[in-house]
């Protein structure tokens, strides 16, 4: 029954990867701001085989690229970010290289060694590291990046107090810094938004779980002002590129502002030149959807914790979901159908997953759990657009 799941699972991605290629903008090349190589510490894996092979898949020509929290990551990410020149040299020139850094091992001496050897921007992950951003070490990362014009990308997701007035006040003194707020700056979105709307030369990146997310942060920033990431590892296709088209069209986005966000924004920074001039963010401040596809959602925001921490689904919620589908649907009839699909199998490979003996079968089972419950909660959310 497994093997009957993994099958349809991998027919139910091959039919999603077909949508999103009908949902590109014609001639459109995607450019992925956000993606990670390596081995972190948490045991997921970044490959460059993998990702050059997703990348040809999705239209993506090239990549922001960094290294992972790696195990051997002391001192100063010497080695990770060795690896992370090697990648991008032999992937001639589709991996772009980001050093990152740890402000308490020689940041300065190891972004001047990696960017004198061809790195092209610079990580900061102050969750993973560690770092405030009222730090007195962090100015003269800043200012080192603003000398040399290459990006900042820092993590601005999970895990972090509110960040927004000490990245703006860094923002300020480094005149002419680049900087990549990582995952639509969920951590402190309204403050981030509030401050750098309409700010040229500061971007967002769309690398969020939900969409939701990205619908709120349409309506607070400038197209002008995102850039389409993956994730990668941790994100994949075709969920990544589907969420953020999808919602991007129900925002209101115009197909030039589309191609703004999937590839031509990050392409400006890639190849340095100088940030359009922000417009308006799109979108409105309410969000209605149809009863149905809303409780699905709500059971989905429910099963997704209990996926990602491994946990047996044993309030039943990817069953009240599934069972939800036979409500009527007024109008949403495919739609709900689709989603019973990619729930259907979910939950056959769940189940899986907590009775696999093998570990490498039981993270492939719940991988997929996770990228088809990700897909269903996309419908759900973005079906009535």
């Amino acid at each position: 029954m497994t093997a009957n799941a993994l099958e349809r699972a991998h027919e139910l991605l091959g039919f999603w990867h077909e949508d999103v290629l009908r949902e590109l903008p014609a001639d459109v090349e995607v450019f992925d701001a956000h993606v990670h190589l390596g081995r972190d510490i948490d045991g997921m894996r970044g490959l460059p085989e993998e990702l050059l092979t997703m990348m040809d898949e999705y239209r993506v020509g090239r990549a922001f690229m960094f290294c992972l929290d790696e195990p051997d990551r002391h001192p100063a990410f010497r080695a990770p970010n060795d690896r992370t020149l090697a990648y991008a040299e032999e992937s001639g020139g589709r991996f772009i290289p980001f050093v990152r850094l740890d402000l308490n091992e020689d940041p300065i001496e190891e972004a001047i060694r990696c960017l004198d050897r061809g790195a092209k921007g610079i990580k900061l992950h102050p969750r993973a590291q560690q770092i405030a951003l009222n730090d007195a070490r962090l100015p003269p990362v800043f200012e080192l990046a603003a000398e040399r014009n290459v990006p900042i990308l820092i993590h601005g997701g999970r895990g972090l107090p509110p960040i927004a007035a000490d990245l703006h006040a860094l923002v300020e003194r480094c005149a002419g810094v680049q900087l990549i707020v990582a995952h639509a700056g969920i951590a402190d979105m309204a403050n981030l938004t509030a401050r750098f709307a309409g700010t040229p030369g500061v971007f967002f990146d769309t690398s969020t779980w939900s969409p939701i997310d990205l619908l709120d942060f349409y309506r607070q920033m400038p197209p002008e002002q995102i850039v389409y990431a993956s994730d990668y590892p941790y994100g994949r296709q075709p969920n990544s590129l589907l969420m953020a088209m999808r919602t991007a069209r129900f925002a209101g986005f115009e197909e030039s502002q589309v191609r703004l966000l999937l590839g031509e924004n990050a392409t400006r920074i890639a190849d340095g030149q100088p940030p359009l001039e922000p417009s308006t963010p799109k979108g409105g401040d309410d969000f209605w959807q149809p009863t149905i596809l809303a409780r699905i959602h709500q059971y989905l925001s429910m099963a997704t914790p209990l996926m990602w921490t491994r946990q047996p689904d044993s309030i039943g919620v990817l069953g009240l979901a599934l069972n939800a589908c036979d409500s009527p649907t007024n109008g949403y009839r495919n739609e709900t159908e689709q989603i019973r699909e990619l729930l259907a199998t979910a939950q056959v490979l769940w189940v899986a997953a907590l009775d696999e003996d093998e570990e490498g079968e039981r993270i492939r089972s719940a991988r997929f759990v996770s990228r088809l419950i990700h897909l269903a909660d996309i419908l759900a959310v973005t079906a009535h657009a």
